[in-house]
């Protein structure tokens, strides 16, 4: 599926790309409670949901090509997108430490 379809399909039906934004920030929620630290707050967890399934969409699509999970397997598919995207993010950047309080 070229990028093309992927942008027309999004202008055809608004509806799709509203419920993946919601499926993403929920994604992105639940990844910051489930996987270990502190998270990045509310809007970088909500941006890691968002980038996190898109990346969980482009995994399944590879996997399982013109499949339809319905909501809550999208929401599965967005949540580990999202978790691999946290593991990956905090691989790279190390552990965030506090600065010492005097």
């Amino acid at each position: 599926m070229s990028l093309a379809t992927l942008v027309m399909a999004a202008a055809l039906n608004p509806g799709g790309v509203i419920a993946w934004i919601v499926i993403g920030i929920l994604a992105g929620w639940l990844a910051g409670v489930i996987m270990p630290g502190k998270g990045f707050g509310l809007i970088g967890d909500l941006v890691v949901g968002l980038v996190g399934a898109f990346l969980g969409g482009l995994i399944m699509n590879v996997l399982t090509p013109d499949a339809n999970f319905g909501f809550w397997g999208s929401l599965v598919v967005a949540l580990i997108g999202a978790c691999i995207l946290v593991a990956i993010i905090h691989a790279v950047s190390g552990r965030r430490t506090l600065p010492p309080t005097a």
